[in-house]
């Protein structure tokens, strides 16, 4: 058993080396493109091997209830949604060009994950893709990350008002909030700097 499970894992890691090997001939490091079909295969299934098996079983030990949902839909907003926007299409400028891309994490390929394996990304990441290690060791953050596997199997039935909220809790930058407020003193009959106005 010992021996077949190494070679399995030899043989995977060879074919995703010519895969990755293949892709760097045809595309250089581009980002551009689409994963090939066999890095994809590859990759998803190193993935699975990569969560430890005490993990991968976890059931959510977080009560759902709609607080729960709350603050986890406050927290994607704030520190998920630039790359996997609000709804979890991946459907941002960052997320579009990542490399794999962002996911869109409505659909089977994550749903499908068991919650100690959605757990286990969002504690420790993914090597090779954008997705960062969120963990920081503290039983507040498990639980964070938890709850935001409890929305994650939401964002297929995300609500319209849901994504609305959602959008005034997404960061800001600078210019987006001076913008903002030049229009708020536009709409309450002040003038518009030059720099802001629109044409006619």
């Amino acid at each position: 058993m010992r021996l077949s499970r190494r070679t399995a894992i030899v043989a995977l890691a060879l074919v995703l080396a010519a895969g990755c090997l293949l892709a760097l001939l045809r595309h250089g490091f581009s980002a551009r493109e689409e994963p090939f079909a066999v890095e994809a295969f590859v990759a998803r299934h190193l993935r699975r091997m990569a969560v430890p098996a005490g993990v991968r079983g976890a059931r959510n030990p977080v009560a759902l209830s709609p607080a729960v949902l709350g603050e986890a839909r406050a927290h994607f907003a704030d520190h998920c949604a630039s790359c996997h926007a609000n709804d979890g299409s991946g459907s941002t400028e960052i997320g579009r060009n990542l490399y794999p891309k962002a996911p869109d994490m409505r659909l089977a390929t994550t749903q499908d994950l068991t919650d100690g394996e959605l757990f286990s990304i969002i504690e420790n990441g993914i090597r090779f893709t954008g997705m960062p290690a969120w963990g920081n060791g503290t039983p507040e953050g498990e639980t964070e990350s938890w709850e935001l596997v409890h929305f994650i199997r939401r964002l297929p039935r995300l609500t319209p008002q849901e994504r609305e909220e959602m959008e005034r809790l997404n960061p800001v930058s600078p210019a987006e909030l001076k913008e903002r407020e030049e229009e708020e003193k536009f709409l309450q009959g002040g003038s518009v700097t030059p720099s802001t106005a629109q044409p006619r």
